[in-house]
């Protein structure tokens, strides 16, 4: 079985073959008003959820908050555990302080803590809150792949942009795949039996 995802772009994710689960984490941002948007991805994530569940690895959910109207100070509270897609439960739920999913959460703490180097990035607002998170996230030191069929733009004519400026450079912020791909890939991992204890 090949130690990458298939058919990423613009190079074989993740760079080093290394696709164990353990330090492996699905990362689904929100914008803060994602409501309806993310059913038309609620298949995906499950599946996404569950395969990397299955190969040892963690889903965690992040909502962003918008930028307040008119210049205000004041935002609109969020709360985890709102119109989450579909069946999706996450294993970490969290709210942000800002469109980047690090910003005034405690996201870069959970993942160095769960010792994950490998983020693969869904969610809704592809080319808000989920491009922002997953370019903070790579200059953090993180391996980043984008599940291009599991996000959904808030203006659809922007996704071949936002997918080229990950890909240009070589993947200057990471590499973009698909979700049968990934889920593909993931290993699960044995049950243990009593005998294994």
């Amino acid at each position: 079985m090949s130690p990458y995802v298939n058919a990423t772009t613009p190079y074989p994710w993740p760079y080093d073959g290394d696709l164990g689960g353990a330090q492996t984490a699905l990362l689904v941002v929100l914008t803060a008003d994602a409501g309806a948007a993310s059913q038309d991805i609620a298949a995906q994530l499950e599946s996404l959820a569950h395969a990397v569940r299955a190969a040892g690895g963690t889903v965690i959910v992040v909502r962003t908050t918008a930028p307040p109207p008119g210049g205000s100070r004041l935002r609109e509270p969020v709360t985890a555990s709102q119109d989450l897609p579909g069946l999706l439960v996450p294993d970490i739920d969290m709210v942000a302080g800002g469109v980047d999913g690090y910003y005034a959460s405690d996201l870069d703490i959970v993942l160095r803590t769960g010792r994950y180097r490998r983020l693969i990035l869904a969610g809704v607002g592809l080319e808000t809150c989920v491009h922002s998170t997953m370019r903070d996230a790579n200059d953090r030191g993180y391996e980043c792949l984008l599940v291009v069929d599991a996000c959904v733009p808030i203006d659809p004519s922007l996704t071949g942009a936002s997918v080229s400026s990950i890909e240009m450079s070589g993947g200057i912020f990471g590499a973009v795949g698909l979700t049968a791909e990934v889920v593909a890939a993931l290993i699960p991992v044995p049950a243990l039996t009593p005998g294994d204890l």
